[in-house]
């Protein structure tokens, strides 16, 4: 067989060389059917939109086509730890067993690289001196002399948000460019370069939609990615809401704050920080301290007057805030602003003074956007225990993707286990805006090939209370904990908001022997790892666990799932949506609420059986699935296991089904 002429067929096939000579590989139908629908739309120039089930193998199933098709491509992940997931195990795997070379890169978002710019400025300030950054400082240092790459990802110690990596890592604000002393140098050149050159680049969803943001508003396209012929977006049913994030606007009290460290010592490198007014330098005296003291005092009002919640949830901010004090404190901090971008953007400044006289000017461009008004767009305020934030965001980002991404590229494959409703794929192409006669799309279904009917339970007790009760999370606690002794431990409790998840781990650590963990009590990584070793875990968390948690075997035997997860309808987002879909005729509840909680609920589900040999039970909690008419359309998009609705039924499951 002629490599140059194989096809996907050939080499993914029942007598190819993966079934041929990879240990423990299993040739899987489902696998074949995407590989052949992804060839097929990167030849002839389709969208696939295609939903591969758990265990279908689909990673290999899109690369190996794209790696056959001699096309420049990237390929966007949901997250990170799938990148690496690609690079270390899938990639190894077809050079071995395939003899596929191919021209990879690996891109990330700036903050993943160290720049040296910063990372030598910083080094030789005083606060390097400070106690809370010598120990990481002086690993990272030696670090520097050593790497390749500049990826944090190399850096296994450094734990998320180290206050020393954001001193030293880079970003789009603090970027030169060719004008950086270390431009040759730098990580970040040298990632994009090897990107330039390759023919397969891997992202993810974020760098993608950053650099999508850029182009659209650039003809001199200076984005994070090089220009490219086909995307495969795997984890697909994410990508509304990063790429509604992307081209929407964002203002928040930390980005001021950053400007404001930045300013002081880019002025106190250059000698300018006792000349900024004139005079003895006094405390609220020098201009990045005043941006910063008249921008407190703009989000302070911004927060009062919208009566804002502790509870990290955006509120909508009406037009009739902007009024008063409220605009008074705008005009201030703007102001404020105007002054600094007008010091600093002197042509005789040093280049680092004068990026924050751009940086000044974007955030007043920013929140003038904000403010007005955009067209199609909603206003929110977001409050978080220490920082604040207000936005705009557009209602429906489908123009945006057709704009950018599905009239721009020769081919797009859109894949995750979660796109289909009861209704097909017609709510998730509704969203990211195919509905188009313009665009050839192709719709596939790959369904797992695990067998749920007889592996997996579901359980759906019908004797709790109503979950608007407000002890709803109390009865739940204790259904989690009958269950979670039926099995012995090995449960997931998937919450749907931080007060049920502080509620029911609370009970549960009153009435259970089993090791308890919570979110935040680690990083997400350490507590899975913890999870899986132990083997009895209870591990109690919300949105973030619902997906992109792959524990396969024993140590994960019981999901419990506390409500349908609805979207909250208070958020300004959802608000819009449902507003915009009544105004068009549409149901906002059928049409949008239910097909979104589906696909969000099939996540959760997912995360139980993983292999062949997995066994277990999904509990959900909420009455409302067997007893709302709604309840069949949700039931019916989750995969085809056992229904249960009394605990003896549960019993008599596990008891057939534990190991042995």
């Amino acid at each position: 067989m002629n490599p140059t002429m194989a096809t996907v067929f050939d080499r993914l096939g029942p007598h190819g060389p993966l079934a041929q000579s990879m240990p423990g590989y299993e040739h899987r139908i489902g696998q074949l059917q995407m590989a052949e629908a992804v060839e097929q739309a990167l030849e002839q120039g389709q969208v696939l939109i295609c939903e591969a089930g758990t265990g279908t193998g689909k990673t290999l199933a899109y690369l190996v086509p794209a790696i056959c098709s001699g096309q420049k491509i990237v390929v966007s992940t949901a997250t990170k730890a799938l990148q690496d997931q690609i690079i270390s195990q899938d990639i190894p795997a077809l050079e071995q067993y395939l003899g596929l070379r191919p021209h990879l890169a690996v891109a990330k978002g700036l903050s993943n690289y160290l720049c040296r710019r910063r990372f030598e400025a910083f080094r030789e300030s005083p606060h390097a001196l400070d106690r809370r950054h010598r120990g990481s400082l002086a690993r990272i240092e030696s670090w520097v002399r050593q790497t390749e790459t500049g990826d944090v990802a190399e850096l296994e110690w450094l734990p998320e948000g180290d206050r020393t990596w954001l001193e030293v890592c880079s970003s789009a604000e603090t970027r030169q460019g060719s004008k950086c002393p270390y431009f040759r140098e730098c990580f970040v050149t040298r990632m994009r370069k090897r990107a330039e050159a390759a023919r397969i680049v891997i992202a993810n969803h974020h760098l993608v939609f950053a650099d999508l943001a850029v182009r659209r508003h650039s003809d001199d396209h200076g984005g994070a990615l090089p220009a490219y012929e086909a995307i495969v977006f795997d984890e697909a049913h994410q990508i509304e809401d990063i790429a509604s994030d992307f081209f929407g606007i964002r203002v928040s009290t930390t980005r001021l704050e950053g400007l404001v460290r930045d300013a002081e010592k880019a002025f106190r490198t250059a000698g300018l920080s006792d000349t900024l007014l004139g005079g003895k330098r006094k405390k609220g005296a020098t201009l990045p301290e005043s941006a910063r003291t008249a921008g407190r005092a703009f989000f302070e009002s911004v927060v009062a007057s919208v009566g804002a919640r502790q509870d990290n949830a955006k509120q909508t901010m009406g037009r009739d805030i902007w009024c008063g004090e409220t605009q008074d404190r705008y005009h201030r901090f703007d102001a404020s602003l105007e002054a600094l971008e007008a010091f600093a953007s002197k042509p005789s400044s040093h280049d680092d003074v004068l990026a924050i006289g751009t940086r000044a000017h974007e955030i007043r461009r920013d929140l003038a956007r904000i403010i007005d008004g955009q067209s199609g767009s909603v206003t929110w305020l977001e409050t978080r225990q220490r920082s604040a934030a207000v936005g705009a965001t557009p209602v429906d980002v489908g123009p945006f993707l057709r704009e950018t991404v599905f009239e721009r590229v020769h081919a797009c494959v859109l894949t995750s286990a979660t796109l289909s409703t009861s209704s097909g794929f017609s709510f998730f192409r509704s969203r990211i805006g195919l509905e188009s006669d313009f665009i050839t799309i192709r719709e596939q279904i790959v369904p797992s090939p695990f067998d749920f009917s007889s592996h997996a339970l579901l359980y759906t007790p019908t004797d709790l209370c109503d979950p608007n009760e407000p002890n709803f999370s109390q009865h739940v606690a204790e259904r989690c904990a009958e269950l979670i002794r039926l099995t012995d431990g090995g449960a997931l409790v998937l919450c749907t908001s931080n007060r049920a998840m502080s509620v029911i781990y609370d009970k549960l650590s009153q009435s259970l022997s089993h090791p308890l963990l919570m979110q935040g009590q680690a990083p997400k990584i350490n507590l899975l790892d913890r999870f899986k070793a132990l083997g009895n875990a209870v591990l109690v968390a919300t949105m973030s666990f619902w997906e992109g948690v792959d524990i396969a075997g024993h140590a994960l035997r019981l999901v419990i799932i506390d409500k349908i997860p609805f979207a909250v309808p208070s958020d300004p987002i959802v608000m819009a949506r449902c507003a915009e879909l009544e105004q068009n005729g549409g149901k906002p509840f059928m049409d949008y609420q239910v097909p979104a909680a589906a696909i969000t609920l099939k996540q959760g589900f997912g995360r139980l059986i993983r292999t062949q040999r997995d066994r277990g039970i999904v509990a959900l909690m909420d009455r409302r699935i067997s007893q709302r008419g709604y309840g069949k359309s949700l039931i019916s998009s989750l995969p085809p296991a056992k229904r249960a609705m009394a605990f003896e039924q549960v019993v008599a499951f596990w008891q057939s089904h534990r190991e042995v």
